[in-house]
């Protein structure tokens, strides 16, 4: 591997990701063995992009399967890849070093595109708005996670769900993924709360497991808090949080 031993510690985010080549990742395998920090962060890496990308995923439609078969005969078959010449490698190296942050965004977006092809066969206009309002959604948690200064904290509320909060001073912004939510039952809702030294403000709504981008200023919030609310949410917490996620300075 090609890195000095100070930068293994760069590279939790691109092994976890399965981006590193197979020499790189053989030594990264080795410097796991003697270093407990990248053991723990790498295993944080692979549970927040899979929590994300699951997020943004899209169920096909049932009958999509029909119509690809359906449409095999008229499709003309693509002629053989030639690989492309390789980059140099310190190129390669440098560029990994530097998008750490990157990363997630990516396992994001790939998880989105799959549904790309899906959304083609569907038609009319609603559907159309919905990819739009899909595709803004994914831009701004897109930036949250690339953000040089994101920060990553996990947690589980008291019914079981796994949840993830990414934030960043420099978007301002900060996202709440919940998954293995249980349904909040009739005429109920999940809601979201910042909690501005000791104050609960409220910072959206959900309903399901998926990513939602946080409203309020999280810049200064000390928690991210999760109730089970009346469904239209509440101007102050009614129940006991089942979650109290303290965000890091």
């Amino acid at each position: 591997m090609k890195h000095h031993a100070t930068d293994a510690h760069t590279l939790t985010a691109a092994y976890a990701l399965g981006a590193l080549d197979e020499a790189e990742r053989k030594d990264f395998d080795a410097h796991l063995q003697a270093c407990e920090a990248c053991r723990e962060e790498a295993a944080e890496f692979q549970a927040t992009t899979a929590r994300l990308a699951a997020a943004v995923s899209q169920k096909p439609p049932a009958a999509a399967k029909a119509q690809v078969m359906a449409a095999i005969d008229g499709v003309r078959q693509l002629p053989p890849r030639i690989p492309a010449p390789s980059k140099a490698p310190a190129l390669g190296c440098i560029l990994r070093r530097r998008a750490v942050p990157l990363a997630l965004a990516a396992s994001v977006a790939a998880a989105a595109l799959g549904g790309a092809a899906v959304w083609q066969m569907r038609n009319g206009q609603d559907l159309q708005q919905e990819a739009r309002q899909a595709q803004q959604h994914l831009d701004a948690v897109s930036a949250v996670l690339a953000a040089p200064d994101a920060r990553t904290v996990h947690g589980k509320a008291a019914n079981g769900a796994l949840t993830t909060v990414v934030s960043s001073d420099r978007q301002d912004t900060a996202v709440f993924t919940a998954a293995n939510l249980p349904a909040p039952g009739a005429g109920k809702t999940y809601q979201l709360w910042l909690d501005h030294d000791g104050t609960m403000h409220p910072a959206g709504l959900i309903d399901h497991d998926g990513t939602v981008i946080l409203t309020g200023n999280p810049a200064d919030a000390g928690a991210v808090g999760l109730t089970l609310e009346p469904i239209g949410g509440s101007p102050q917490p009614t129940t006991e949080p089942l979650l109290l996620l303290a965000l890091p300075a």
